[in-house]
């Protein structure tokens, strides 16, 4: 069965622009448990799943391409962006927290546009792990499981939240020494 040649990048710009709405969503009753929370956090749930489905057909179907190499990782750098902003300003979420996963995801995301012309700098395994981890991380915080479990579900958040950023800072770092060592080469060469 062929599949439409643009399909991986069209669930990924799906993935864009649901991102706004998730924040509106999240935002709208201004941090209350209720209907939008929870609606909020599904719809988180389903877009960053995408990220997977649209990888998979691409390399199943041999349609990978530079605009999804560029769009993908920043699909998911909009969205997870925006739903550490939207946790930060609900104060359930200290800000250095966000400050860091933002400095990370905009520098590598600058750097990629930088180097297009010269290279396209696709997610490596780290980054796709530190992906995996802010979404986890993500939807537990997002998921208002308090209401239903209780308040120990709050430390179980911060283990995975830690996680995320742990991951977050060391796969910006292996990406500037991964991008170091291929500049040396291309130069020694």
């Amino acid at each position: 069965m062929a599949i439409p040649r643009q399909l991986p990048n069209a669930i990924t710009i799906v993935r864009i622009l649901c991102a706004p709405i998730f924040l509106w969503m999240l935002l709208a009753d201004g941090g209350a448990d209720g209907a939008l929370r929870w609606w909020a956090a599904v719809l988180f749930i389903v877009a960053i799943a995408t990220d997977g489905i649209d990888g998979y057909l691409a390399r199943k179907y041999e349609i990978v391409t530079d605009l999804g190499k560029l769009l993908d990782p920043l699909a998911d750098k909009i969205l997870t962006g925006f739903a550490f902003i939207g946790l930060s300003i609900l104060l359930e979420l200290p800000w250095w927290v966000t400050i860091i996963v933002l400095v990370r995801e905009v520098g590598i995301t600058v750097y990629r546009f930088m180097v297009v012309s010269d290279h396209v700098l696709a997610a490596a395994w780290m980054g796709k792990l530190k992906t995996l981890a802010q979404g986890v991380a993500l939807s537990l915080a997002l998921l208002p499981l308090w209401t239903i479990v209780g308040e120990w579900i709050f430390w179980v958040n911060g283990v995975t939240m830690t996680i995320a950023v742990i991951l977050t800072i060391a796969s910006g770092i292996d990406y500037i020494v991964s991008e170091v060592r291929a500049a040396r080469s291309r130069r020694a060469g």
